[in-house]
Formats: structure tokens, C-alpha cells, sequence
């Protein structure tokens, strides 16, 4: 009589049971000791969440300072919206969950703006094309503006901070693109706008940057044009309260963050990798960016940079 061929299994089954060790009812009841894999797998994880952020922060966002402060010096503006538009791309990637990435793409684009801001406003000062009396004047307004405007930014929901700076993107590229350039003044004639108009002003423009996660360059350059101030001093001076906005922005981006927030290698909604950086990469590149806004012709790096505007606030609304 020919045996069942799932007695062989059993049997088979039946001999590896014996070599294992037995366990009685209680041993699954007792505490159970910590193996040295347990803890060296703990440190592996943490090991690879630092290399992962700090990795990229040393590597990649660099690259990415390279070119916003390429394109801040070819143009005068921009920086900060390319750094944010990347941002939103990567940090998903980096840990950072998608109900914080565009908070976290605003503070981390204003804090870089701090270095770069810096650095270009000593270059133009070197120069002598900084207004610093209205610049002076813009301050208080550019530091109650910033901080009113992160506060705002954290508020509002992640759609919605979505939709403000993908608008922002389009009307600025049209602007840019579109835009009138006034005749240049005569040097002899050229005012030095003061008083309190210019520190509403600053407020204005210190709130929409703070949201839009630029340096307020696209809003304060005009305005100073506009007010018969030569372009290149416009400029100079942008960059000037371009550093107080995003020092408030930046601020108020960590002191207004919930005291529960826990995110990777950040402080507040700042993301440090990020921040440190394409500020240390954005305070060489900006410089070679303005020689070579010299060489090129601005009427196709305007044309160029608008068009990329324009994929970044399309992007934004149809990417997640």
C-alpha cells in the first residue's frame, strides 16, 4: 500500500520541529532582552536619515545655489522663486511630509536669501548704489511686513500657498516679459524717496514676499523706478531690503511654527541642508551672475527666465 504523499511532508516537518528550541506559554509573556541588532539598526536608520539629508545639503542644494544665484545676478530677482519651485520637488523625498513642503520650501528659500542678499548688497554698496536713506525708511515696514507675512504663510493650507505664489509666478513673468522700462533720469536729478509712504510700502511688499518666498527684488525695483530712482541704484537698494525681509520672514518662520512640529534637520520650518547649502553656493554664484548679465543679452535672458517662471507656477498647480 502505497503511502499518502502528504505523510512524507509531515514526517519531513515532524524532524525540523525537533531541532528547534521549545518555548513554553510564558517565555512569550516575559520580556524579551535587547540584541545588539536592535540598537545597531536604530543607529543604521538615523545614520541614513543624516546622510540623506546632509548628503544632498552638501551636494545637490549647492548646485541649486549655483544657479538661482546665477540667475539673481543675471536678472536682479528670481532666486528665490527657483530655490522654492525646486524645494517643493525634493523635500517630499527628504522626509519633509507633502502638508509641510510648501511652508518649508517659503522659510528655507528666505533664509537662504539672507546670505545672498548680504553679499550682494555689499558688492553694490562698494559702488555707491545703494539709497540707504530710503532704504531706512522701508525698514520698519520691511521688518513688520516679513513677520506678519510668515506668520500668514503658516496659517494658510498648503493648496492655497499653492495657488498665491503659482499666480505670483505668472503675473511677475508677465511683468517681465511685458513690462515698460522708463527712460533713465538724469543723474544730477535723481530723487531720494523718504517719509512714511516708503515704509507702507515696505509693509506691502514685506507681507507678499514673505508668502511668495522672494526677496521682494520684483516689487521694490520697479517701485523705486517708478519713483525716478536709477535702475542700477534701484537694484542695489533692492538687494538691501531684500536682506531685512527675508531676516524677519525667516524669523517668524521658526518662532510661528507649532511647538509640536517635528521635522528633519530643521529649526522651525527652516530646513537646514537646504538653507546652508545654496546660501554658500548663491554668495559666489551671484557675482559671476552679474558679469555675465553684462555680456548677454537682457532683452533674451528676460524672454528665458519668464518662460521658466511661467513652468514653475504651472507646475506648482498641476504637481503634487
Amino acid at each position: 500500500m502505497t503511502a499518502h504523499p502528504l505523510a512524507h511532508f509531515s514526517l519531513l516537518t515532524s524532524h525540523f520541529s525537533l531541532l528547534t528550541p521549545y518555548s513554553s506559554p510564558t517565555d512569550a509573556e516575559a520580556p524579551q532582552p535587547r540584541y545588539w541588532r536592535q540598537p545597531r539598526r536604530a543607529a543604521l536608520d538615523w545614520r541614513r536619515t543624516l546622510l540623506d539629508g546632509w548628503v544632498v545639503g552638501f551636494w545637490v542644494f549647492p548646485l541649486l545655489g549655483l544657479v538661482a544665484g546665477l540667475m539673481a545676478g543675471l536678472l536682479g530677482i528670481g532666486g528665490g522663486l527657483i530655490l522654492m519651485g525646486a524645494l517643493v520637488w525634493m523635500l517630499p523625498s527628504l522626509g519633509i511630509p507633502q502638508a509641510q513642503v510648501m511652508h518649508v520650501a517659503l522659510a528655507s528659500a528666505m533664509a537662504s536669501i539672507v546670505a545672498t542678499g548680504i553679499s550682494s548688497s555689499l558688492a553694490h554698496h562698494r559702488r555707491g548704489s545703494v539709497l540707504w536713506p530710503t532704504v531706512g525708511w522701508m525698514i520698519p515696514g520691511l521688518l513688520l511686513g516679513g513677520w506678519l507675512g510668515s506668520g500668514l504663510a503658516v496659517l494658510l493650507d498648503e493648496q492655497v500657498l499653492r495657488w498665491v505664489v503659482a499666480v505670483y509666478c505668472v503675473l511677475a513673468a508677465i511683468q517681465l516679459q511685458f513690462g515698460k522700462v522708463r527712460p533713465r533720469p538724469v543723474d544730477g536729478a535723481e530723487p531720494v524717496p523718504r517719509g512714511w509712504p516708503m515704509s507702507v510700502a515696505g509693509t506691502a511688499i514685506g507681507v507678499l514676499s514673505a508668502v511668495v518666498g522672494i526677496g521682494g527684488g520684483s516689487m521694490t525695483v520697479p517701485l523705486l523706478v517708478w519713483r525716478g530712482v536709477l535702475p542700477v541704484r534701484a537694484v542695489g537698494s533692492s538687494s538691501a531690503a531684500g536682506v531685512v525681509v527675508a531676516v524677519a520672514s525667516a524669523a517668524g518662520f521658526v518662532l510661528h511654527a507649532p511647538q509640536d512640529l517635528q521635522l528633519p534637520h530643521s529649526v522651525g520650518y527652516i530646513y537646514l541642508p537646504a538653507a546652508i547649502g545654496v546660501s554658500v553656493a548663491s554668495m559666489f554664484a551671484a557675482p559671476w551672475g552679474t558679469r555675465l548679465a553684462h555680456r548677454l543679452s537682457p532683452r533674451a535672458l528676460r524672454a528665458v527666465f519668464a518662460c521658466f517662471m511661467v513652468v514653475i507656477g504651472t507646475s506648482l498647480v498641476l504637481g503634487r
